[in-house]
């Protein structure tokens, strides 16, 4: 398989991430909420449980849309995909980290690692913008980390807004192509 076909059935298959951000954006507003309401040890729990059920979740929300939520076996972006996936539980040492040192630094840090995670998504997906959504998170993190250290659930919110906004135009884009 070429990797300009393997890049489209990713798009195609995948609506662009839509399934992927809308569930994430759940995952995160529950989270904050719950950071919001009750205790930031629940909201942390939540992000990062909730987190490890975004593939699955996702593949559920595509299959209640009617669509195939799987790469057919000659696409190696399968693996790649799994692959990148993986890089975030290991970077939950530099997350916990950062929140040992200021529990407010969690979704700051989380955003950093998120918005690095979605780099490979450019080649992936073969979807450009992914860039926007990786710097975007990036710098997110870095200004709520810097400049608003006391703020606990500010990055949980802002980053579920963020990730339903890229939501509806990730998907626009990939049944476009």
């Amino acid at each position: 398989m070429k990797i300009i076909d393997a890049q489209k059935e990713v798009r195609t298959v995948y609506l662009g991430a839509f399934s992927g951000l809308i569930v994430t954006s759940i995952i995160w507003f529950v989270s904050a909420a719950l950071g919001t309401r009750v205790s930031k040890g629940l909201a942390v729990w939540a992000l990062v449980l909730g987190g490890t059920f975004i593939f699955p979740l996702s593949q559920v929300f595509l299959k209640s849309m009617g669509r195939n939520a799987t790469l057919s076996k000659e696409n190696p972006f399968g693996t790649l995909a799994m692959l990148i996936a993986f890089t975030i539980p290991a970077t939950y040492p530099l997350i916990a980290g950062a929140f040992i040192h200021n529990s407010n630094w969690f979704y700051p840090a989380f955003l950093v690692v998120i918005g690095a995670h979605y780099l490979p998504f450019i080649f992936l997906y073969g979807m450009w913008q992914f860039s926007i959504l990786s710097v975007l998170l990036v710098a997110l993190g870095t200004v709520f980390g810097m400049y608003f250290p006391e703020d606990f659930t500010l990055g949980g919110w802002v980053g579920g807004a963020v990730y339903l906004l890229f939501a509806f135009p990730f998907r626009a884009i990939a049944l476009k192509k």
